[in-house]
């Protein structure tokens, strides 16, 4: 069986106002226990997968947050040599880490590359500095070019760099600003993503009592519409809703290709371990909070930092409410598990159509669709499908389905004809 593996690490030095991920600022005294954490949950999927005679293959391993970079060069290293004694790992294995610049040195990128991290994904957000103390950043662009030039010196050649628009108050001149510089920057994959003003952050509640604008829709479609042909214009490719990356040649050097079918492409920067998303298919969440996919199971992990560490440390663990016995755990669930769903046949067509239509390439196929469920798009989708065409939100490219350029804008209003 193939899969990816994703590993939760929810320390943060400060949580921004718009954040409303797993993280937990304030803590990191618990780094070392929770590494001890992770390495025991790791040996329990060992211990399940030996016990049904199947060593699983991974093809891409990611360190999300959180704030991987707190970890240092050895806490990761140690993490990568369990996984590699648990898992068989693909020759051309994609293994990312996410970073904050100004949380990272030549040194401890030194010791990331040198433990098997080829990938890094630093989060700028914005490269103006009234943008990034409004959102509550701890670094300003410098720090990013600083984090950039050390990633290069230390041999990383596959950079992605994070964006955020539709911030409050911002303007088209201050986001295409910021997209430049970025760009200047020569990252491999850019990642674009609107501000969304989520219930319970401080901005969500400053929002609500009026005390922060909300961000003009038709500005935040423009900054969008811009963005996308800026980019295509400077060699990326438009792979995903908010996802662009170059190409390679045979060399290894990036160059661009218009009209190509990036999303098959072999040599492409592309995301490989969130396409593992995007293609429904398997992958296992570690760490707390994290969230997993395998064998037909959608399931999570404990969200608490220290409810996680005493989870993996504790000779019994609860599974939702069956208090049941760590040897009872079958595969993929681990004693840190709290939610576990069965996916019904309904579930699976749903989100297989919701994530491959974020695909902006590819879309879904209609041969792989039929081969993993029997029946055809139309069999299944077809009002729904009509009525998108009429609305001029999907298009037919051969056998693959996929958004238009106005789809993208509207992709929520697209995705909830299918969940």
């Amino acid at each position: 069986m193939n899969t990816s593996i994703y590993l939760h690490i929810p320390f943060c030095t400060h949580r921004c106002a718009y954040c409303d991920f797993n993280t937990y600022a304030g803590q990191e005294d618990s780094i070392p226990a929770y590494v001890d954490a992770l390495l025991h949950e790791i040996n329990f999927i060992k211990q399940q997968t030996t016990q049904l005679s199947n060593h699983l293959t991974t093809q891409t391993i990611f360190f999300g947050g959180g704030t991987p970079s707190l970890l240092s060069g050895p806490q990761i290293g140690s993490i990568l040599d369990a996984l590699r004694g648990a898992f068989t790992f693909s020759p051309d294995l994609e293994v990312t880490l996410e970073a904050n610049p100004g949380t990272t040195s030549l040194e401890k990128l030194q010791h990331y590359r040198a433990a098997g991290i080829n990938r890094l994904s630093f989060g700028v957000q914005s490269a103006n500095s009234e943008e990034l103390h409004m959102l509550e950043r701890a670094h300003d662009f410098f720090d990013v070019i600083q984090s950039v030039k050390w990633a290069r010196q230390a041999g990383f050649d596959n950079l992605n760099l994070d964006l955020i628009y539709a911030l409050p108050e911002q303007t088209l001149a201050t986001w295409q600003s910021s997209v430049r510089r970025v760009v200047d920057l020569g990252p491999e994959h850019i990642s674009a993503y609107a501000l969304t003003l989520e219930h319970g952050t401080p901005f969500g509640r400053w929002t609500a009592k009026g005390l922060l604008p909300v961000s003009d829709a038709d500005l935040a479609a423009d900054m969008y519409e811009w963005l996308s042909e800026f980019l295509e214009s400077h060699g990326f490719v438009q792979y995903e809703i908010s996802n662009w990356a170059k190409l390679k040649d045979e060399s290894g050097k990036m160059k661009a290709e218009e009209n190509s079918s990036f999303s098959f492409h072999p040599s492409s920067f592309a995301c490989r371990h969130n396409l593992q998303y995007w293609r429904g298919l398997p992958y296992l969440g570690l760490g707390a909070g994290a969230h997993g996919y395998a064998g037909g199971m959608r399931y999570s992990n404990v969200l608490r930092i220290k409810t996680y560490i005493e989870r993996l440390a504790s000779d019994q663990s609860s599974v939702t409410s069956d208090q049941s016995p760590v040897s009872s755990l079958q595969f993929p669930l681990t004693p840190a598990v709290v939610n576990q769903h069965r996916q019904s046949e309904q579930d699976e067509m749903g989100e297989f159509m919701m994530t491959g239509l974020r695909l902006t390439q590819e879309g879904v196929s209609d041969k792989v669709f039929e081969s993993r469920f029997g029946n055809k798009i139309l069999d299944v989708y077809e009002k729904s499908v009509e009525k998108l065409f009429e609305q001029g939100l999907l298009e037919w490219t051969g056998e693959h389905l996929h958004l238009t350029r106005r789809g993208r804008l509207l992709g929520n209003q697209v995705f909830m004809h299918f969940v």
